[in-house]
């Protein structure tokens, strides 16, 4: 909780101390865990709130972009709904990838950022959805509105980390990914977290 000075005493949780963003679901915060350059996945730890190692990369895949959730976004069944085939969502904060111009060597940081798109990925038949953006204040990618207005090559790349980040050799993976979708869809998806995050822990 902040105080009258406008700053907070103790750091946040992560996924529940912080805003979702300045403008969603257009424009979100998003906290990084794994960067373009980690040859091991982080991930939050949902407990307390600090970076914990997930896994080594099993393969040479490497991330594309920056890579981390959305705080105060929840994949529960308003997610799962918007996704054909799924169970419902996987119960993690919603995924999103974020673009940057310039190299943003370390994860445990704050940006903002500006929705274009996303990747419906399927795991083990529950919604596992990767939001795409860009960084807001990223002037380089200032022209971007719309998922088609980044290379086709990059939202390939996304696509081949993730269709590979869990591949084990002789054990398949259940990991399915259709075909990508646009903005206004990807803001679809982020209300319902929003949404399932407020009846899963309350809204504040």
């Amino acid at each position: 909780m902040s105080n009258e000075q406008g700053f907070y005493r103790w750091r946040p949780h992560p996924w529940h101390g912080l805003k979702v963003g300045p403008d969603p679901p257009r424009v979100v915060n998003v906290y990084i865990e794994t960067g373009p350059f980690d040859l091991v996945k982080y991930e939050i730890d949902k407990e307390t709130g600090y970076l914990r190692v997930d896994r080594p990369h099993p393969t040479s895949s490497q991330h594309p972009t920056l890579y981390g959730f959305i705080p105060r976004t929840y994949s529960g069944q308003a997610v799962g709904d918007l996704m054909p085939g799924s169970s419902g969502g996987d119960h993690d904060p919603l995924d999103i990838c974020v673009v940057s111009e310039r190299p943003i060597a370390r994860a445990e940081v704050l940006v903002t950022a500006r929705v274009v798109g996303g990747l419906p990925m399927l795991d083990g038949g529950e919604a596992d959805d990767k939001i795409v953006a860009v960084l807001d204040n990223d002037r380089f990618w200032s022209h971007v509105a719309d998922l088609s207005d980044l290379p086709a090559a990059l939202i390939d790349r996304l696509r081949h980390y993730f269709m590979t980040y869990k591949l084990v050799p002789e054990n398949p993976t259940e990991i399915s990914i259709g075909e990508a979708y646009d903005r206004e869809h990807a803001m679809s998806v982020i209300e319902a977290s929003i949404a399932d995050y407020d009846r899963q822990f309350g809204s504040s």
